[in-house]
């Protein structure tokens, strides 16, 4: 079935650009153009593929929005697409669990390669396994094979390299890896280092490669 989307816009050409541009990948979209629309949309129907989110909404702002659907939907991935350019407006937003930010004007090119590699990892996120090239993560049994045979791993490094692969082809930040991997565990400020060190070793003379992305995280590939 063709992904379900949710465009929060309150300006009526772009939303209207914007929803014609996405649906040019079959993609369903609903348009709504108020905040505490919205809010009440997204209480009676959690069934969205993913959600483009303007902050600066009439009503209740993006960000209300944005709080009140992570109260009790941590999955359903959201998009900001904003002209605010305030840093904190960025890093309130991605505080309050979106996945991705987009300042307006952009690209609608670039707009469409963010929804796909959104969906993508929604797929992986609601599948039983994720593989890239001869690496792969049993997502039931929580479980690592790396070609023909198992690959056991301490409890760190599992849920590093687990949220590593999710993110698969894209480049990681240290912060987005402390939160999906260490989330209310102390680490040090090295740990990542550590860690990211013993996987390439675990790695080694496979297909698939965990490369420092200078200036911005870790991108785990298949050569």
């Amino acid at each position: 079935m063709a992904p379900k989307l949710m465009l929060i816009e309150d300006d009526p050409l772009l939303a209207s650009t914007l929803t014609a541009t996405l649906a040019v990948d079959n993609q369903r979209i609903e348009r709504i153009g108020d905040g505490g629309e919205a809010l009440a949309r997204l209480s009676i129907d959690h069934d969205y593929d993913l959600i483009l989110l303007d902050l600066n909404l009439p009503t209740r702002s993006g960000l209300d929005v944005l709080a009140a659907l992570r109260s009790r939907d941590r999955q359903t991935p959201v998009l900001i697409l904003t002209a605010r350019a305030a840093i904190e407006d960025r890093v309130r937003g991605l505080d309050l669990g979106a996945d991705d930010y987009l300042a307006k004007p952009f690209a609608l090119d670039e707009l469409e390669a963010r929804v796909r590699a959104l969906l993508r990892r929604r797929q992986h996120d609601q599948s039983e396994s994720i593989s890239l090239g001869s690496l792969r993560l049993d997502r039931h049994r929580q479980h690592f094979t790396l070609g023909d045979a198992a690959l056991p791993l301490p409890p760190r490094e599992h849920r590093l390299l687990a949220c590593l692969i999710r993110y698969a082809g894209e480049p990681v930040d240290k912060a987005r890896l402390l939160e999906e991997a260490f989330a209310g565990e102390p680490v040090g400020d090295n740990a990542i280092e550590v860690y990211v060190h013993r996987l390439r070793r675990r790695l080694a003379d496979s297909d698939v490669t965990l490369r420092t992305v200078r200036g911005i995280g870790y991108l785990l590939e298949a050569e």
